[in-house]
């Protein structure tokens, strides 16, 4: 063999060498799956609650969905049920500390001190699931202090209400420093759609910088096919307004109370590829934007081998 084929082989030898090494070490682009719920039947539940569930939807289960749709990080919403008893979220997170954030049901009365340590255990704000409740009065000390508490500690306020209800609830919390989460694309009457007073409103809010949607749960926003052309139609509004910089999406996993004619996560993972076309802008949704609204560090995690 001539030198100078000896050399060209041993050139290709290595840049195949190196292309395997990078195969094997580098990281796979973070997916943050924004929206989920975990939880044991056998858990208490709350008395007055609109749902039960008959079936578990444990942590493994959560983590081998998550494996199966490639996403690499997961964001656990405390289920109303469930009420004020977050144990169950907490030992999730402690158990998965870099993979997983919590956002918790939470009695406004708890202490900064409280705050603090959940904090400390991965979860980064609280939930008002207002379904089916009073708007809180934000008006009372105990609640301004709530918030402001919140506010300081860099957490979100997630809420799930009508949209109509939305232009009492966010000016309340931005008022008080907060970040604001809209869940279900801020959930428009079936009737009106995108032409729901409270859908424009949430449009409006956009120029605060203060407020994220987020893309989930369609089949939440009306029966028989109503809530995915909702969803079509207000994708690209809320696009243009938001920008994927204020933008999260989310499987809902495991459909509570839609679980027979939900599709699974994959499908909405798939139809998110349809509300948001290019490319670019699903990765800032899946991943740069989510990161830093539920303070996820940066991505460790190493390419398995095939």
């Amino acid at each position: 063999m001539h030198r100078r084929d000896f050399c060209l082989m041993a050139g290709s030898a290595l840049a195949m060498l190196r292309s395997s090494h990078a195969s094997w070490s580098a990281e796979p682009p973070m997916s943050v799956d924004s929206h989920a719920h975990s939880f044991l039947q056998t858990l208490p539940m709350v008395p007055h609650r609109r749902y039960t569930p008959d079936y578990d939807a444990g942590l493994p289960d959560y983590l081998a969905m998550l494996d199966r749709d490639g996403s690499t990080h997961g964001v656990l919403i405390q289920p109303s049920f469930l009420g004020f008893d977050n144990s169950y979220l907490l030992s999730a997170l402690q158990k998965h500390p870099e993979r997983l954030r919590g956002i918790a049901v939470l009695q406004p009365e708890v202490t900064r001190q409280a705050l603090s340590g959940l904090a400390q255990k991965g979860i980064v704000g609280i939930r008002l699931n207002l379904i089916g409740e009073e708007d809180p009065d934000f008006s009372q000390s105990l609640w301004r202090t709530h918030l402001k508490d919140v506010a300081e500690l860099g957490w979100q306020v997630e809420v799930q209400a009508e949209a109509g209800r939305l232009s009492k609830i966010i000016p309340a919390v931005l008022s008080a420093g907060a970040t604001m989460v809209v869940d279900h694309f801020g959930r428009p009457d079936k009737q009106s759609g995108i032409d729901d007073p409270g859908f424009r409103y949430l449009l409006s809010t956009a120029r605060t910088g203060k407020v994220y949607v987020k893309l989930s749960g369609p089949y939440r926003l009306g029966p028989d096919g109503r809530g995915y052309q909702i969803a079509d139609q207000a994708a690209p509004l809320l696009l243009g307004a938001f920008g994927p910089e204020h933008l999260v999406w989310g499987s809902d996993w495991p459909h509570t109370e839609f679980e027979k004619t939900a599709p699974g996560p994959q499908q909405m993972r798939a139809e998110l590829d349809k509300w948001v076309p290019d490319a670019a802008q699903r990765r800032q949704i899946l991943g740069a934007t989510p990161a830093q609204l539920f303070k996820f560090a940066k991505q460790t995690a190493k390419r398995r081998a095939l």
